[in-house]
């Protein structure tokens, strides 16, 4: 017993080096993340937000020019969510000002979606159904691809060109303001991401609550400083405008199609390919009148099976499957912010160690509790590591905490102590799924829609944020 409680106990001390170290590095990655944050937000509210408050976005002026707005919303066995979710659109916006049109794409072996597309487009002329050619599920891309091939006949014989594209899923709560914000700042820009905030689906506070504290951070703190230094933004694929003719000009490169079939992630890499093109991409985050983030509402997967699944597609599109396909150009700024998107799998491996160091620990402890080894103390480096980076982790508790008070209140920032526990599992388990799948690509597999299902909708949701 002597011999393997001296195994245990090397065994935990180099894990506890190569876990405290590469903690470190993403403690010191994230703090300075949020001190350009807090600079940023500290100096625009000295110079310019302390004396004139931002502009809300009902004040916003008129366009430029009219045209219509394209909404393309693709879907896949979402009968039990898209006619509500068409109808909330056309009530939120049926006072909006902004000319637009929803095109729906569909599935002939999926007469359900089918159906409920029918039904909410009998009600007004603003609902498009378009059938793709191939039996479904392809993939989102393709789906989307086809919208557009739709939308340009519509051009074709209506004699005129949309103005942006706006890309929405199944399942999405809209603003009212939204076609406002996007038909001003398309002006201004190749594309427009607007926040999204994830809705909590009763009986899955761990599970979907935990999609709320990330986004939190992530549309409220990491986006913002992509911006401030200059980096890519990429497309959250929802609640997203894209201008019409930057779009029109990627298709022309890619034989007609704008959306990448290859790819699962391709709003992901929609957003880094305009930025390196030089395209300005926008996030705005902008209040209403009555004081709420205008933004992008939603039910995320509230179920383990379902939250790994989606986390193991956004992993094996970015960190894997990204890192071939778009690699590492750009300048300091981009690279660092590909990398920040990149660590997701690494993470998850350093997390496992973090959670074996545990283990063994509460092993060592039961040694040497019963007498049949007395382990030797930790040394000093592996303590100073340690301290230094439960600083670190608190601190990164403390900034979640903010940002999920500041979007959703203070309960749920409370629970978001106890839930980061459930995110990491969450992400150990996706990262492995997201290994198997990019090794299955790699040796041909086909790439298929792996959708999540979706099988809530609120009727109402608090605006808040």
């Amino acid at each position: 017993m002597e011999g393997f409680g001296a195994f245990l106990f090397h065994a935990r001390e180099e894990l506890l080096l190569f876990g405290g170290f590469w903690f470190l590095v993403g403690g010191v990655d994230d703090l300075v993340v949020d001190l350009i944050w807090g600079g940023r937000s500290g100096w625009r509210w000295l110079t310019r937000y302390r004396l004139n408050p931002a502009m809300r976005a009902d004040q916003l002026p008129a366009p430029l020019t009219a045209s219509p707005l394209a909404i393309f919303v693709p879907v896949w066995q979402e009968a039990s969510v898209i006619g509500r979710m068409l109808l909330n659109c056309t009530d939120s916006w049926q006072k909006s000002e902004v000319d637009y049109r929803i095109y729906v794409g569909c599935y002939a072996n999926d007469p359900a979606s089918i159906s409920a597309v029918i039904a909410a487009g009998s009600q007004g002329r603003r609902i498009r159904l378009v059938l793709c050619e191939k039996p479904g599920p392809t993939t989102k891309a393709d789906c989307l691809n086809t919208l557009w091939h739709a939308l340009n006949r519509d051009e074709l014989a209506g004699g005129y060109k949309a103005k942006a594209i706006i890309l929405h899923d199944a399942e999405d709560y809209v603003h009212g303001l939204e076609l406002r914000v996007y038909d001003y700042l398309i002006e201004r820009a190749a594309a427009v991401q607007l926040p999204v905030i994830p809705i909590l689906v009763p009986g899955s506070a761990w599970i979907s609550g935990h999609y709320g504290d990330e986004f939190a951070e992530a549309h409220g703190k990491s986006l913002v400083v992509r911006e401030a230094v200059g980096a890519s933004i990429p497309l959250a694929g929802v609640g997203c405008a894209i201008e019409r003719n930057r779009l029109g000009r990627i298709a022309i490169a890619r034989n007609g199609d704008p959306f990448d079939s290859d790819s699962l992630t391709e709003d992901y890499e929609l957003g880094l390919g305009l930025g390196a093109d030089g395209g300005k991409v926008i996030f705005a985050r902008m209040l209403d009148e009555e004081g709420s983030l205008v933004g992008t509402r939603a039910c995320f997967p509230d179920t383990f099976n379902a939250a790994t699944r989606q986390k193991a597609r956004w992993m094996t599109g970015i960190a894997l499957a990204g890192w071939d396909r778009l690699g590492w150009r750009g300048g300091f700024s981009e690279i660092w912010m590909r990398l920040r998107d990149r660590k997701a799998v690494f993470a998850a491996i350093v997390l496992t160690t973090a959670y074996l160091c545990i283990l063994l620990t509460v092993i060592l402890i039961g040694l040497e509790q019963s007498g049949l080894y007395a382990a030797a103390p930790i040394s000093g480096t592996v303590k100073t590591l340690l301290l230094i980076t439960l600083i670190l982790l608190g601190w990164r508790i403390i900034m979640r905490f903010a940002f999920v008070w500041l979007m959703h209140g203070a309960g749920p920032a409370v629970l978001s102590i106890p839930r980061s526990f459930v995110a990491n599992i969450i992400g150990i388990v996706a990262a492995r799924r997201a290994c198997w799948t990019y090794l299955r690509l790699m040796f041909g597999a086909t790439l298929r829609w792996d959708k999540t299902a979706h099988a809530h909708f609120p009727d109402k949701v608090a605006q808040r944020g």
